[in-house]
């Protein structure tokens, strides 16, 4: 294996104790920064694995996020969002940490070398073909991320791994491999800074792109939003409203009809004479809200 460089020294890291405080923070932003551009270089990678996640969830499989330690905390930040900002069911996306649920208070070392315990964790999702695991590490060889790819793969389901080291051992055990090639970390080998930023901006790259490909965004806005506060009824409201081009009471009116659902408010407030019509338009769209738009047009162009 090369040389980590999430091991590294960062090249303007020598005196940072002695450095004026304002001085530690422009270093420390400057390499969040330099992190972040590292992304670019994994872009096609990164849709290679968004394809694969969208087609693993429109035919009906799961998602299975594992990884440990700051990796860990990376991958729930974009996992437990999925629900409420795609409207993917909860219960089609589950999160391996290392530690279990113990790791949320006390993020301890020794769990991320069970290999083992990764594998009957695996087991535990009872993923199979037609699933997707990702397995998230900065150094490419933790044992529990590694152990994770090992089962899934034994199981037939889809893998993707994200690493910040070229030539990480975790890129030999997955289908697809993320290299977020992030420069050393400004307190060497501290990667809950730039190799997690740039993990949380992949991560989040790959499952929004996802959603589109699976019709979850339209022109910017999410219209499989899960709305289950007073924040998001208000959002879903202005997105049928901007969409539609009705006013908000109209389209709080046309969410209640269509049982909270964007898409079919957003159809309804564009000629659809019934949710159920509306929904028929979305089935044969493949649920993107476009081309159902485009057909419901054009039904009305054929019926002046």
């Amino acid at each position: 294996m090369a040389p980590r460089r999430t091991e590294a020294v960062h090249k303007d890291a020598g005196g940072i104790d002695a450095q004026a405080p304002d001085s530690v923070l422009r270093l420390l932003a400057d390499a969040q920064v330099e992190a972040a551009r590292a992304v670019h270089a994994a872009i096609p990678e990164i849709a290679q694995a968004a394809a694969k996640v969208a087609a693993c969830l429109a035919a009906g499989g799961r998602l299975v996020y594992a990884a440990a330690g700051s990796s860990g905390l990376m991958a729930l930040a974009d996992a437990l969002e999925l629900p409420g900002t795609f409207g993917i069911p909860r219960e089609r996306v589950f999160i391996l940490l290392a530690g279990g649920t113990e790791a949320l208070v006390n993020l301890a070392g020794g769990p991320e070398d069970d290999a083992g315990q990764a594998a009957r964790d695996v087991a535990a999702t009872g993923l199979e073909a037609g699933d997707c695991l990702i397995a998230v590490s900065a150094s490419g060889s933790t044992p529990y991320a590694m152990g994770a790819l090992e089962e899934a793969a034994r199981r037939g389901a889809a893998t993707i791994a994200f690493a910040n080291n070229a030539g990480a051992p975790m890129f030999g055990l997955a289908e697809i491999s993320v290299l977020l090639a992030t420069p050393p970390e400004v307190v060497a080998g501290s990667t809950r800074m730039g190799a997690g930023t740039a993990q949380k901006i992949a991560l989040n790259m790959m499952s929004t792109l996802a959603a589109v490909h699976l019709g979850h965004v339209h022109d910017g806005y999410m219209v499989n939003l899960h709305a289950d506060n007073i924040k998001l009824h208000e959002r879903a409201a202005g997105i049928v409203s901007a969409i539609a081009g009705c006013d908000t009471a109209t389209a709080i009116s046309l969410l209640e009809k269509s049982g909270g659902s964007v898409k079919v408010a957003v159809l309804l407030a564009s000629g659809a004479t019934s949710p159920a019509e509306a929904n028929q338009l979305l089935e044969g769209a493949g649920q993107r809200l476009r081309p159902a738009l485009s057909k419901l047009e054009g039904s009305r162009g054929s019926h002046q």
